[in-house]
Formats: C-alpha cells, structure tokens, sequence
C-alpha cells in the first residue's frame, strides 16, 4: 500500500556532506532515512582527511551524525551500517570509534575490503 508517508524525500544538511553526484546526501520514506555512502570529508572545505583509519572514521560518522541530527533523528536510530576498508587489519581501529558512536544497542555492521585506488581514503 501506498501514500504519501511513504514517498521518497531527499534530504541534505548545512553541515554534513552534500553529494557530488546525481544522488541525495540521504532519503526519508515514512520514518526511515537512509544514508548514502560517506568518505571522510570535512564539509566546511571539502577535504578529504589524509589521517589514520581512526581519525577517518571519526569524519564518517560526525557528517552521518550531522545529516541525521539536522532532519529529526540520530545516531541512536541507526539500524544498519555498511563499512568499506581498504584493509581487513584496519577493522579494529573502526570498531574503536564506532563503540564511542555508538551507546546501548550497537547497530549490526556488515564489512568488506576494497583495495580502490581512486583515492587516499582508507574507509
């Protein structure tokens, strides 16, 4: 069944990642938003951060935290995460971040390695 409630809303924030492609930064479809893929990129100048894994990840979820937070949710509503790394060894220093993220019930996360080379980001 269909209606209104369930209809696709794009979604952006004034400080989290806009997209730079033909996508929206996130969609809400009745009380869902889904995200799209995150790099670590400061949103105020648009760098990438050339840091650690850590340092990286901690830029990934303060701009899905800013995106989420700006359109009436949290990090707390989280259902699902989708973790790309350039190495399984980095896994790790992930999770590190994401347990201080993440409080209480802890999101499943489903992870692959990538091994791209279009860019120096780790995750």
């Amino acid at each position: 069944m269909t209606n209104e409630t369930n209809k696709p809303v794009a979604l952006s924030a004034p400080d989290a990642l806009g997209s730079k492609g033909f996508y929206s930064p996130a969609v809400r479809c009745g009380d869902f938003i889904f995200t799209a893929g995150q790099l670590p990129i400061v949103p105020e100048t648009g760098e990438l951060v050339r840091g650690s894994v850590a340092e990286q990840t901690e830029q990934v979820l303060r701009n899905i935290k800013a995106l989420l937070e700006h359109n009436g949710s949290g990090l707390e509503y989280v259902v699902k995460s989708t973790i790309f790394l350039w190495h399984v060894s980095m896994w790790d220093e992930v999770n590190r971040v994401y347990a201080r993220y993440f409080e209480g019930t802890t999101p499943p996360a489903g992870g692959s390695t990538a091994g791209w080379t279009s860019t120096t980001a780790l995750m």
